[in-house]
Formats: structure tokens, sequence, C-alpha cells
């Protein structure tokens, strides 16, 4: 008889208390840290005034959390155990073999149980995890009841809000469900495999085995019954499906997918009934295969049956079938992006410096932007950066007003850098206590040079100066931004750098409110511990118990930190507020990948076929002070989180009237406004189908990153302009189209930014049998000209490089103007120097050194030239400006005019026999060309 060998030992207890000690030791350093990570942000919301936010945030997700963990974990140990209690009887607790002449005993039992208890834990914990991500749909599904659209699909008659919120919920809830399906089937196949590998090294290899089959029987009919239902489900994915014309149903789906999904649903709910069959009577495999049979069979026609409709029935006609499908997606895709709110107007696009009229359009021709925000930048970071430290990581265009009149500006916001500090001076005092904020901001015109080809700054310097009384910024300490990433520790006994003066420097202290109050030392050492900084900050002799710690100090981590499930636009944008304080604006949107027979469009690395600017955010740029406002209450999506966190947002009405007025129409919705018009003005279904008239974005010519020229879409450009058919000037974000690999241009679309028109847009239609030059066009005509292609190529032999700006696009009357501001640049400065400003029209292309040259040169008649020599040192009388020059070509405009309606009256006056009369027609007539031959002069 063999020797029994006991399988269970005393000394594996150490053992397994050591291992189940250590699982509890990691469960507690991951708890602490999480709740202390929970506790700063605790502090981190209530300082901003969000701790209902926080608390509500937190609650939704671990409700959810909690919620799947619990019903997954009981679903699924629930399941193993009623099975090993099925299959009790060949499960023994102890089960002994013989190996190698010696007997082991197993315990089968007690491995089970706690194979199962873990496998249940870890998928339960691992599926609530990956749900408490989606916190969002489940809350937002749960609180927009009462954010419901009146509008509906086509094809099943569900309202808007039903895809918008709903449908995320289920599929979320069906996938789970799918989830726990798959594994209840693993579980029961588990313990076939287990219940017949006992038998057969017990020495049982005869009999059938029949309780197994009946367990997995059931798992597998609730398998069929989940995926029915994920079928039934995923009939509406059909409406979001993406095909080479169009996007949404078919009319192949119409007619035979969709309704081939519901036989094919109720064929697995047959199946479902088969599998439980197999549970009451003798239980056999091959009733569990036949359970699929009806659903494969199913499947199978329906694709064959639409492969059939779509080849011979669509493919020959499809035009006139897909015709009203095609109307949907056309219909709802302008909904889904507002372009069904777009005016639409023509515009002559005419080629006369008439039709420019530049005497009534002196505001736009005053502010157009010469100097390219890169070249700026670049400028700024040689004169106004002062020390390497500092950093412009952007440059804004904005509107104010100056001396009584509203120009347009371009500020850029003076950043810390700290890893741009010196080496010697990288410790922790300087990073978090000394070196704690950025300084100031600058402001010039969009057009305004110097002599040498400098900007005009209207604000400068540190501390900062301001040539213009009305704009004073009395804050300009700058603790959040786009630079600030690290933490830093405020109002302590060491003074922070403030701006560097002489061989001193200015130090002061922060004297804002924001920021987590630091405290007792408990309170201290559970932040210091949170923020990485244990071994410093509670032992520090500069922190007392009024510091503060200002965290999460990047505009962009600031707003997603409150609000995840806003999508936030990658430029946030400077303002001064009548007070002086500098705030930021960043613009959020709402956005959907399930709005019904929208086309999807990539937006960064997700693809959405819904988007809404919804919100404005306003960050105070000292002490952090974050605020939301809703400017589009429309959206169902922005009102259901209304309903969530009530108290994150508020009206737009709240909004200042100082901040109101810098309000600017997004740039990224422009551009994805743009991208879609481009297909989707065409609005008949056969234009539609036919590409007829298919636009995109205009391309200019571009720089990249080491200088070379290529060919890029175009950027959006503000501009500030009185629109056609409008009276007053308008701050306007501008962006023209070309017809398909066409390069001439066929219209352009406006964003409005002011007043009661903030946030509507325009598109001008240009007349399709009038050929319209493109910016690229342009381009070819500046570099044929001989005179221009000379000089560039000669500046770039000479130790320097040319850089050329962005060509812009201005409607100006009913003409188009074109402008691009030529730099040069020393191979070893990087700092261009304006040196050219070619101004062209349809038929006519001017340039001079100033833009004041090349605009008498296109509007006033003068020879275009590459120097001043030509232009007298000390301007002229009626020359000295781009208004003079515009009111001279007025002047002769209405003397042109009015000697031909004295010409006119002569012969009238003179057929009807009133000589007296018609002689004095003839002398003003006279006068008039005396005039005229003046003005020439």
């Amino acid at each position: 008889m063999p020797d029994l060998i006991d399988w269970q030992q005393p000394r594996r207890r150490p053992r397994r208390l050591f291992f189940v000690g250590l699982a509890i030791l990691a469960v507690i350093i991951y708890s602490s840290r999480t709740a202390l990570s929970y506790y700063v942000d605790s502090l981190w919301f209530a300082s901003l005034g969000y701790e209902d936010v926080f608390r509500k945030t937190l609650g939704l997700q671990w409700g959810i959390f909690a919620a799947f963990l619990a019903a997954t974990f009981l679903f699924l140990y629930g399941w193993f155990l009623a099975l090993r209690k099925a299959y009790q009887s060949d499960l023994p607790d102890d089960f002994r073999i013989v190996v190698g002449g010696q007997a082991l005993h197993l315990p089968v039992a007690r491995i089970l149980h706690l194979l199962g208890l873990v496998a249940s834990l870890v998928v339960a914990v691992l599926t609530a995890a990956s749900l408490m991500a989606a916190w969002p749909t489940f809350a937002v599904y749960w609180h927009a009841q009462r954010a419901t659209s009146g509008a509906v699909d086509p094809i099943f008659g569900k309202s808007i809000s039903f895809y918008l919120f709903t449908l995320p919920a289920w599929q979320f809830i069906t996938d789970w469900l799918l989830t726990l399906s798959v594994v209840a089937c693993l579980i029961a196949f588990f313990f076939v495999f287990v219940t017949g590998s006992t038998r057969m090294l017990s020495g049982r290899r005869g009999g059938y085995i029949s309780l197994p089959w009946r367990g997995l029987s059931v798992a597998f009919g609730f398998f069929l019954l989940i995926l029915a239902m994920r079928v039934y489900i995923g009939r509406f994915d059909r409406l979001f499906d993406e095909h080479t014309i169009f996007s949404g149903v078919t009319y192949a789906d119409a007619h035979v997918t969709l309704p081939g999904m519901l036989v094919v649903c109720a064929s697995l709910i047959l199946g479902a009934g088969i599998a439980m069959i197999n549970v009451v009577m003798l239980p056999r495999l091959r009733w569990l295969m036949t359970a699929v049979v009806p659903a494969v069979a199913c499947y199978l026609v329906v694709q064959i049956f639409g492969w059939y409709v779509s080849s011979f029935i669509v493919k020959p006609n499809e035009l006139v079938r897909e015709r009203p499908y095609i109307g949907y997606n056309i219909e709802l895709t302008r909904q889904a992006y507002g372009l069904d709110r777009l005016a639409q107007r023509e515009f002559p696009a005419e080629t006369t410096v008439e039709a420019a009229d530049p005497a009534n359009n002196q505001a736009t021709l005053q502010n157009i932007r010469l100097w390219d925000w890169r070249a700026l930048q670049d400028t700024l970071r040689q004169i106004q950066e002062i020390r390497t430290y500092y950093d412009f990581p952007d440059i804004d265009i904005d509107r104010y007003q100056i001396n009584g009149s509203t120009r347009q500006v371009m500020l850029a916001a003076r950043e810390l850098n700290v890893e741009k500090l010196p080496e010697s001076s990288r410790n922790w005092i300087n990073e978090k206590l000394i070196y704690t904020h950025g300084y100031g901001i600058t402001m010039n015109p969009v057009n305004g040079f110097t002599p040498e080809g400098l900007p005009t700054l209207i604000l400068s310097n540190m501390p900062i100066q301001s040539n213009v009384k009305s704009i004073v910024v009395s804050r300009p300490e700058i603790y959040f931004g786009e630079l600030t990433n690290t933490d830093v520790y405020v109002k302590t006994r060491q003074q922070e750098f403030n701006y560097p003066q002489g061989e001193n420097n200015s130090l002061t202290s922060y004297e804002g409110d924001g920021g987590i109050v630091l405290g007792s030392f408990l309170r201290r050492l559970l932040i210091a511990s949170d923020r990485g900084d244990l071994t410093k900050l509670p032992f520090s002799d500069d922190i007392s118990r009024d510091s503060r710690l200002l965290m999460r100090r990047n505009v962009r981590d600031r707003v997603t930190a409150l609000a995840p499930f806003l999508t936030y636009d990658f430029d946030p944008y400077i303002v001064v507020g009548d007070d002086g304080r500098l705030s930021w604006i960043m613009d959020a949107y709402t956005t959907s990948d399930s709005y019904p027979y929208s086309r999807q469009y990539s937006l960064g690395d997700a693809l959405v076929n819904y988007m809404r600017n919804s919100v404005k955010v306003v960050i105070d740029a000292y002490d952090g002070t974050t605020t939301f406002y809703v400017l589009d209450p429309q959206d169902p999506i922005i009102m259901a989180y209304r309903q969530i966190f009530p108290n994150l947002f508020k009206d737009a009405a709240a909004m200042p009237s100082a901040l109101r007025e810098h309000m600017r129409y997004p740039e990224l919705l422009l551009r994805l406004q743009a991208s879609v018009y481009g297909l989707y003005h065409m609005t008949d279904p056969q234009v539609f189908y036919n590409r007829e008239d298919l636009w995109t974005v205009a391309s200019e010519v571009g720089m990249d990153e080491s200088g070379q020229q290529r060919t890029q879409a175009m950027e959006p450009n503000f501009v500030l302009m009185k629109l056609p058919g409008e009276t007053a000037v308008e701050f306007v974000e501008i962006l023209p189209f070309t017809p398909a690999n066409r390069n001439n241009l066929i219209g352009w679309i406006a964003g409005r930014s002011d007043g009661e028109k903030y946030g509507t847009s325009m598109v001008y239609d240009f007349p399709k049998t009038k050929l319209v030059d493109g910016p690229l066009q342009i381009e070819a005509r500046i570099d044929q000209n001989a005179q221009l292609s000379g000089q560039l190529t000669l500046w770039n032999q000479q130790g320097s490089h040319v850089r050329r700006g962005t060509l812009l696009v201005i409607p100006c009357g009913h003409a188009l103007l074109y402008a691009e501001p030529i730099y040069l640049q020393a191979e070893r400065s990087p700092m261009p120097e304006l040196r050219l400003v070619v101004l062209a029209l349809q038929d006519r292309l001017a340039y001079g050194p100033t833009f004041e040259s090349a605009m008498r040169a296109l509007f006033g008649g003068e020879v275009s030239s590459l120097s001043g020599a030509t232009t007298p040192a000390e301007p002229e009388r009626g020359a000295s400006s781009p208004t003079t020059a515009i009111k001279t070509v007025a002047d002769a405009n209405a003397l042109v005019t009015g000697a031909a309606k004295d010409l006119a009256d002569y012969q009238r006056l003179t057929a009807e026999g009133k000589l007296g009369e018609a002689g004095q027609k003839l002398e003003q007539l006279k006068r008039k060309l005396d005039e005229l031959s003046a003005h020439q002069k």
C-alpha cells in the first residue's frame, strides 16, 4: 500500500498568512494614497467654491463603481456557487491521486472555492473600474429626462435626446451584460472540464456526464438572450455608419438589414429557448449546437439578400433609391454642426479699385493685420522677454477701444518658464517659493511698426508701461496661464520674485484669496505627502499657517479637472479687463458621436458628429477664479449637465460686460464648420451625390519648423470690418473656400463676435461664372513679379533669409483685398523685421516698404517701390496715411462722377434749347476737370 502524503501541512499556514497580510497591506497603501488624493482634491474644489461639484462627481463615480462591482460579483460568484452545488457529487472535498507510487490528497472543494471567489472579485473590480470612467454617460442619462428634444430621426422615430443620452447608456449596459454572459459560459465550461477530469482521475471513465451540460445550457441560453438584446440595440448603430457617399441608414439597410436584424433577434431568442429545453430534457451537446443554427441561418439569409438588393436593385439606380436617405443625412448633419443657422448671401467679388470702396471701408483698411503671429512671437521673445526664463507661449488677437476708436490688436502674456531657470537656481525654494509667476503682457496694433520694422507697443516692459490712458494693467502678475505647470506656495515668509529691475529685483507677496490654505502641521503633512513635498514642506521655516498652495495652475488642466465632460479649445486667450485685471477666456464645447444620420469628423483624437460651443470659461490670471458661463441654453447636453451640477454653471448674462466685449467666435468651431460646410452646403441630393460643387478650405503657402515653404490649409483670420450688407464695424473671423482641387476662391464663411450677433455665422457665395484668385494664385503673382522676385532672391543671398507672412484675404466693399507682409530675418538673429507689404486686388498688384506706401500704390496711383527712396522723408499732405490716400481717391471719384453728370446735363439742356442753363453746366464741368487735374498732380 503506497504511503499517504497529506497535501495540507501546518507549515503552509504561515506562508498563506504572509501573502494575505501582504495583500491587505497593498490594499491599505493604495486606499490611503487614493483617500489622500481625494482629500487634497476636495480642498482644491472647495477653494474654488465648487465643493459640491467634487462631492457629486465622487458620488457618481463611486456609486457606479459600487453598483456594478456588487452586481457583477454577486452574479458571477452566485453562479459559481450554484454550479458547485449542482456538481457537488462529482467534486469531493478531498481527492486522492497516486503519483510515483505516493498518494496525494487534493482539497478540490477548497481550491475551487478560493478560485471562484478570487476570479469573481477580480472580474468584478475590472468591470466596475471600466464602467466607472463612463460616469458622465450614466449621469446625463439619469438627469436628461427633462432635457428632451422635439426633433426625431426619420427611420425609428426616436427623439434626438434618445440618441444623445439613452442609447449610449444602453450600449454600456448591454456590453456589460454580454461580458457577464461570456464569463458565465466560461465558468460553466470550466465545471464541465473539472467534473470530467475528476471522473477520469478517479477511474470512472464510463458513463455519460449529464449535469455539466445543464449548467452550460443555462449559461449559453443567457448569452443568446443578451446577444439578442445587443442585436436589437445595434439596429440604431446603423444611423451612424459611414458610407462612401453619405452617412446613416441606406436603402438596403432600411429594406433588408433592419428588418433582418429583428429576425435575427427573434432567432436568437428561439435559440435561447432551445438551450433552456436542453436543461429540462436529457442534456445533449448537439442541442446547444442546434440553438445557434436559427440565428446563423437567418444572418446568412439577411446578408445574401442584402447583397442582392445592394448589387442589383440599388447600384443600377443608386441616386433614385438613395435620394431620401441622402436628404436625411444632409438635413441632420447641418443640424448637428449648426449649419442650419447659417445665413447665406451673395458676394459679387468685383475686381476694380472702385469696387473696394476704400472711402467707406477705412476701419477695415486701418486694421489689416500685417504682423504674422509667428513673426511677432519671435520678435517679442527678443525685445520683451527681458530674462531667459520668460516666454511668450502664444499670440492672441482681439479688439480694444483706443483713443475713441475700435482697433484690432495682438496680445502676448509674458509667462515664467521654470524649465529655463539656470541650473544653479533649480532648487525647491526657487521653484516653489520665489519664482512663482509671470509678469505682464504686451499689446500692439496689428499693423503698427517702428521705422526699424519692429512692433509699436501699447503695453510693454516691466514694470508694465501703457501708451494709451484707457488701457491699464493693475494686476500684471500671472499665477495661472499656459506655462504654469508646477505647484507653488504663496503667502510665505519668503518674498516672491516679481520682475527684474536693474541690478536688483522687484519682490512681491501674493495678495489674492486663491489656493488651498495649508493650516495646521497635520494638514500640511497630508498636503505635502500628496504633492511630493513630504521632506521639505512640513519642515520649511518659510511656510506658515496662512501660506497657500496653488495647484493645477495650467488653465487647460484647471478646467479639465473641474468639468472633464466638456471639450476645450486648444487656444485660450488673454483679456485685459476694465479694472486692469488679466483673465483667460477658453471656449468649451459639448460633443457627441451619436447624433443620428450625422457625418463624423475628427476632432483631435476623437470622432464627433455633433458639436456646440455652449460654454465660455473665464479664469482669473491672478487668483485662479474659474467661472463657467452657458451661452447656448438650447443645447440639450449642457442643459443635462446643468441639472447635475447647478452651481458649476452661470447664465451668460452674469458675465461682466467688460469680458463680453472680448468674446470671439470659437476658432475650433469655425474650422470644423468650414470642413463640414464644404460638402454639406450642397442641399440638393442629386448635386450632393454627384459632388458637383465640393468645396475645401483655401490653401496658402506656409513655413514648416525648418523654414521651408509648404502648402497648408488657411487658418481663420480675425478682421475688423463692415460685413457686406451691414452698417456697423464688427470683429469677424473669416475663412475662404476654394472648389475641390482648384485654387480659385468660391466663397467665404464669417463668424461674428460682437453684441447680439455673437455666435452667428454667415456664408458669402461668389458668382460661379467669375474666376476669383485664391491665395496660391496671388502668391504665384508675387513670385512672377520680376522686381519682387529679384529682390527676394537677393535678400536670401546676403546672410539673411526672407520670411513671408500669412497671406490675408479680406473682403473690402464689393471686392477682395489680399495682403501679405514680407519680413527679413538675419540668419544669426531670430528677430524678423518688416521690409515689404504686398497688397493686391483681383487685377492689380502693389507693394511698398511700408503699409502706407503700398496703399498709395494700390489706391492712389503711385508707382510701387521696393525702397523708401521715392517716398518723401516727411509725408506729403494728403499722402501721409492710408486714410489720406483713401480720401484722395474718394475725392477723385466724386469729381469724376460730378463731371459725368454735368456733361449729361449740358447735352440735355442744349437739346432742349436752354442754352443759358447749358452754359452754366459747362462752366461747372470745366471747374471739376481742373480740380481732377490738380489731384492727379
